[in-house]
């Protein structure tokens, strides 16, 4: 019988290989982009969610938006009652494949200086979210 001494792999190898669709939550709240911002922040209230995913008409995720970001807006001077999250939400995105790995994902995360991702499918519907560890 012959002993194999077996060697652990380097955990930064196990990371490389990690994709987003290991480590995304769950999707959570998705309000429609055409919602007012006051209504998404109910929403978020409701839901004691810290961010929502925006999707539009036909259900494809356009973007996400923090309850705090949601309250600046609110507060602002230029706020009325008819402003809609397509309104200030701008461009679409940044979202990231469930395919991406670990690394490139939160070193995109860490450029653009975002701290949760929305992960998307082929077709541009959300699966979930990447959030950096606090």
């Amino acid at each position: 019988m012959t002993l194999v001494q077996m060697q652990p792999r380097p955990a930064h190898a196990d990371l490389a290989r990690r994709t987003v669709d290991d480590a995304m939550e769950a999707a959570g709240p998705q309000v429609c982009d055409d919602m007012t911002v006051e209504v998404a922040l109910a929403v978020a209230a409701s839901s004691r969610a810290d961010r929502l995913l925006v999707c539009d008409e036909d259900g494809l995720c356009t973007g996400l938006i923090t309850r705090e970001r949601l309250g600046v807006i609110r507060d602002s001077a230029a706020y009325t009652d008819q402003l809609r999250l397509r309104d200030v939400l701008g461009d679409r995105g940044p979202f990231t494949s469930p395919m991406t790995t670990i690394t490139e994902a939160e070193h995109a995360m860490h450029y653009r200086k975002l701290t949760a991702l929305p992960v998307v499918d082929e077709q541009g519907s959300a699966l979930g979210i990447l959030a950096l560890a606090r």
